[in-house]
């Protein structure tokens, strides 16, 4: 049977599971170490939950051959979503492992929702409180997610990356700094003009492109629209990078992955380029393998149809 993912702000269960998975994998080290990963500084084991912070940052910076418009291993090319969906599904699996559940379903921050309030608002739905994600600030210092000096299990953010994008060791709270860097979210007509948008992707594809992916990402208007406006509106550690640092870049992911879902039930379970493009685009075509330091690669023709492993408790019409 497949599992549920549920909307954070209307599950309490699913809110106090999540936060205690997170810090459970932030708290499990693997074999892996900031050595083998070519992190300078002292060899130190590495997190499960680390090891996902540095998974995405690795995929920003691996470059397709053209590096056209940034187009990189996960963003700014046809492969977002679906990237995107593999890394889910890999810290679902963890979570659920880490829980001893097996029926927990990530669950995803319905930030147009809160886009539709006003801008002070925003800043106090609930998913800033301190029984969810906790609040904003420099470090944060509310909620399930605060740094304390004395306690080794508290959580912390122990790999993030410099000005030149080079991974780094450090021992810090998290940062958030809520909506300084835009005003708003995005709002409910975003979305739906989202599910309006055909075809699934289009040449040039990258930031430029027409069609659904790029206005999904968030490349398609100036100033950035969905995924994108959330990662700036949120602010602090979803900056950089190394965003996975924020437990709240998961529940952004989630938010785009079930919009993705319900474009697809609407428009068809299609994706492009096909495996006959140009060379320039390996990474993002039907076939090719994606990306991975977490588990052996998948395709993007595997994740189409996840029906089957999970569902959303609503889809977007």
């Amino acid at each position: 049977m497949a599992i549920i993912r549920p909307n954070i702000l209307k599950d309490a269960v699913a809110r106090q599971k999540y936060a205690q998975g997170v810090n459970l994998l932030k708290n499990e080290f693997t074999t892996s170490t900031t050595q083998s990963l070519g992190i300078p500084g002292p060899s130190n084991p590495i997190s499960t939950y680390d090891l996902f912070v540095v998974w995405h940052q690795v995929a920003m910076m691996t470059m397709t051959p053209t590096s056209q418009n940034e187009r990189n291993a996960a963003h700014s090319g046809p492969v977002f979503p679906a990237w995107h969906r593999f890394m889910l599904r890999q810290l679902e699996l963890n979570l659920q492992r880490a829980l001893q559940d097996p029926a927990f379903g990530l669950p995803y921050w319905d930030w147009a929702a809160d886009g539709d309030l006003t801008p002070s608002k925003q800043k106090k739905s609930k998913i800033w409180a301190a029984d969810c994600m906790g609040n904003t600030g420099s470090p944060i210092s509310k909620g399930p997610f605060v740094f304390k000096a004395s306690n080794p299990q508290s959580f912390r953010v122990r790999i993030d990356a410099d000005s030149s994008n080079q991974l780094r060791q450090v021992n810090r709270g998290l940062r958030r700094a809520i909506g300084a860097g835009a005003t708003t979210l995005p709002r409910r007509s975003d979305t739906s003009t989202a599910l309006k948008t055909t075809p699934y992707d289009l040449p040039p594809w990258d930031r430029s492109s027409g069609g659904f992916r790029n206005f999904l990402e968030g490349w398609a208007q100036n100033p950035v629209v969905m995924h994108n406006r959330v990662h700036v509106w949120v602010g602090g550690d979803m900056l950089p990078p190394t965003s996975p640092n924020d437990p709240v870049f998961f529940l952004n992911h989630c938010n785009v992955d079930r919009i993705w879902e319900a474009w697809m039930n609407k428009n068809g379970r299609t994706y492009v380029p096909l495996d006959n493009a140009s060379i320039d685009l390996k990474g993002h075509r039907l076939h090719d393998d994606l990306s991975s330091l977490i588990s052996p690669p998948t395709q993007p023709a595997a994740v189409l149809n996840m029906t089957a492993t999970y569902t959303y408790d609503t889809l977007l019409v």
